[in-house]
């Protein structure tokens, strides 16, 4: 049986603007992940992603790169107990 992962991330840098949600909304369904991502006011990006643990850390490590206008300069990860729900999605800001 393959280990299932749920973790939340904030994404800080040049990371609104800069089409970052919506990349991530292509690769979390490309890896077949569940959850969601939103902008911060301050600024970062959030998101949940919960999967099969392998596809989760590789989510991670992408998300250090981001789509090609943006600029990350931290990532801050921990698990989380939050249900995923169904698919992969944008939240409104937070």
């Amino acid at each position: 049986m393959t280990e299932t992962k749920t973790i939340r991330v904030v994404i800080e840098g040049r990371v609104q603007g800069v089409w970052y949600r919506g990349w991530t909304v292509e690769q979390a369904a490309a890896r077949g992940l569940r959850g969601w991502v939103r902008n911060r006011a301050d600024g970062s990006v959030e998101a949940l992603f919960h999967g099969p643990a392998r596809m989760v850390d590789d989510m991670v490590a992408a998300c250090l790169q981001g789509p090609p206008a943006a600029h990350v300069s931290r990532i801050a990860a921990e698990p989380a107990v939050e249900a995923a729900g169904p698919g992969f999605h944008q939240r409104p800001t937070a």
